[in-house]
């Protein structure tokens, strides 16, 4: 963020490096159910970002130190997978990854009705495949679907997305370039139905007049984003039920 780069990130004319508008997100697709052993998968791409989560749970919380006598607790590991950069990554852990495995669990409790399992855990697993600027809105909004698909009850199906500045431009949903030569990054989720802020973050400098454009790209950019969760959601589950489901039946009654 804020490095030097010779590439026009917008031109007279408005448009992007890539090519869109700054009100445009990238092409974003979502597959649900794709892992067999997970009680609730995803698999997103979100531009040129690839995401894996799968959902496990809810089960009884190992170690016992970690229960909760009250209610469960979501417990989300966020890894990017060596080859999912062009610098190949350092395996395993680190502060980066720690953080957002933090703020994402935080971000799914806020919606999961947890008071039903006590004692319980809610395991979230995310594994970047291929890592294009925006990760952690990436990672965020295919773990909700998984945990959706796995019947976790939840007040809302929480979805991120970012907007930030490039070019001396507000812009939602940063790419790559714009992301590393940029001058700021606003990414947030929230609870569509009652707008409710889940996560924000911001890295770099904004005016006020400018942080209050980019929330509203990313909160428009999350509402977008929420449609195409749950048309996956209604796509998987309205082929899993089979014709004459008794509806022709109660309508001659």
């Amino acid at each position: 963020m804020g490095g030097k780069c010779d590439i026009e990130l917008i031109d007279k004319k408005g448009k992007r490096v890539d090519g869109r508008t700054p009100e445009q997100l990238r092409d974003v697709k979502i597959e649900v159910g794709v892992l067999h052993g997970a009680d609730g998968s995803c698999y997103l791409e979100w531009g040129g970002n690839k995401v894996m989560a799968g959902v496990y749970g809810p089960r009884e919380a190992v170690p016992r130190r970690v229960q909760n006598a009250r209610r469960a607790i979501v417990q989300c590991k966020y890894n990017m997978a060596a080859f999912s950069v062009d610098e190949r990554k350092r395996p395993g852990p680190d502060r980066r990854s720690r953080e957002i495995s933090k703020v994402i669990s935080e971000a799914l409790e806020a919606v999961v009705l947890t008071e039903m399992f006590p004692r319980a855990s809610i395991d979230v697993n995310i594994e970047i495949l291929q890592a294009e600027a925006g990760t952690r809105c990436a990672g965020l909004t295919a773990a909700a679907v998984a945990m959706a698909d796995a019947g976790i009850p939840m007040r809302d199906i929480p979805v991120a997305c970012a907007a930030g500045k490039a070019g001396g431009h507000v812009v939602m949903d940063l790419g790559k370039l714009e992301d590393n030569f940029g001058e700021a990054d606003l990414p947030i989720a929230i609870a569509p139905r009652t707008g409710e802020i889940l996560l924000m973050q911001m890295d770099g400098h904004l005016t006020p007049e400018e942080f209050e454009r980019a929330f509203q790209l990313a909160f428009d950019g999350c509402i977008k984003v929420g449609e195409l969760q749950k048309k996956a959601l209604m796509e998987k589950y309205a082929k899993a039920v089979p014709e004459g489901n008794g509806n022709e039946a109660a309508k001659e009654e």
